[in-house]
């Protein structure tokens, strides 16, 4: 149909990182070996893509760069896809702040945006870049194919945006290691609807 475009949009989290899970926000720890493992098991046999796009950091980086150089396929860093800052909770363990903070932990929980670690990005200036970056990702690869590497938090951050979910509610959505989200975007004569299509799955067939 003229003036119909679609593009598909693959999230794809990092794997396990060294050090385990903890507040790692941006922090930049490697992926573990275990973490490549897991990494390289989710996109076994998946051919779709067309390009790669990728957090700065190098738990998501590594791997972008590694699998875009395998399948000959263009590779895009894109800074503002980094994970969100935790402030003075960045490298600790989940255990150790709920030793220490239990209160605020609990809190934060509930409401991130209204409860935030000291000295951590706010819940709506990681929803804005994250909105940014995702606009510049859909103008440049338009029509695509994209895998994006990313997050926890981007992913979440790119859903709530997509389903017009408060900040409140941004942890609301587990995203395990390595797990894959597919986002269908259309697009007819200027009006822009996105679809997600999968959470946490195998590929699935591209579609709308």
């Amino acid at each position: 149909m003229i003036g119909e475009h679609h593009t598909t949009v693959d999230l794809i989290r990092h794997g396990e990182p060294e050090g385990g899970r903890r507040f790692r926000g941006q922090s930049d720890d490697p992926l573990s070996e275990t973490g490549w493992e897991q990494m390289r098991a989710a996109v076994a046999g998946a051919t779709p893509w067309t390009a790669v796009v990728t957090s700065p950091l190098t738990r998501c980086r590594a791997f972008a760069e590694a699998l875009a150089a395998e399948r000959d396929l263009p590779l895009r860093v894109e800074p503002d896809f980094r994970e969100i800052g935790f402030g003075e909770w960045e490298g600790r363990t989940h255990a150790e702040v709920e030793a220490a903070e239990p209160d605020a932990l609990r809190a934060f929980r509930v409401d991130p945006a209204g409860h935030r670690p000291p000295g951590a990005e706010p819940v709506g200036a990681f929803r804005e870049r994250l909105a940014a970056a995702w606009d510049r990702l859909l103008a440049t690869e338009g029509d695509g194919h994209i895998l994006l590497v990313a997050h926890a938090g981007v992913i979440r951050g790119v859903l709530a945006g997509l389903l017009e979910a408060p900040d409140h509610a941004l942890f609301r959505v587990g995203v395990g290691y390595a797990s894959l989200t597919r986002i269908a975007v259309h697009e007819l004569d200027g009006d822009v609807w996105p679809q997600l299509v999968s959470h946490a799955a195998p590929l699935p067939e591209a579609g709308p």
